[in-house]
């Protein structure tokens, strides 16, 4: 999800709740104590120069019950932080402390947002030796098909 449409998704939600990929949510009292932009410049496996752009938020929750966090204040904060940092209308990473520091992209779900589970990955799959994914089937799959196949002439497509 990009930024603009995260404030877009900000005002029609009277409070917010992030919700991980195990279906729990994240505490009422968290806190966001980020709100930026992380560039990545690197060079992939297959020796292509990349750069990456994600507007970044950091939930953390602290003993703090009593605290909660409005739309409205975070609003104001992503505001302040596009007018100070020139942050720009890129896609959000979310990061939220879990056994180490969890990366998440985003989505609304009608009522809050859910953090989803982000994937390491082979950017070069193509250029680096890593054999494509076939598909498995048995030869006696194929047979049993060939068999239940239309004929031309027949009628049957």
């Amino acid at each position: 999800m990009k930024l603009s449409e995260f404030k877009k998704q900000l005002n029609g939600v009277s409070e917010l709740n992030f919700i991980l990929p195990d279906g729990t949510s994240v505490p009422k009292h968290f806190h966001v104590t980020e709100v930026g932009q992380i560039t990545k410049h690197f060079i992939d496996c297959g020796g292509t120069v990349r750069n990456e752009r994600v507007v970044n938020f950091q939930l953390w929750e602290a003993y703090d019950f009593d605290h909660r966090l409005a739309p409205e204040k975070l609003k104001a904060i992503i505001e302040l932080s596009e007018k100070n940092l020139g942050i720009k209308d890129d896609e959000i990473e979310v990061e939220y402390q879990s056994s180490t520091i969890g990366k998440y992209s985003i989505e609304f779900n009608g009522n809050g947002f859910n953090l989803i589970n982000k994937f390491t990955n082979c950017l070069a799959s193509d250029k680096c030796g890593i054999p494509q994914e076939k598909l498995k089937i048995s030869l006696s799959d194929l047979q049993s098909k060939k068999q239940n196949s239309c004929a031309p002439g027949s009628g049957c497509c």
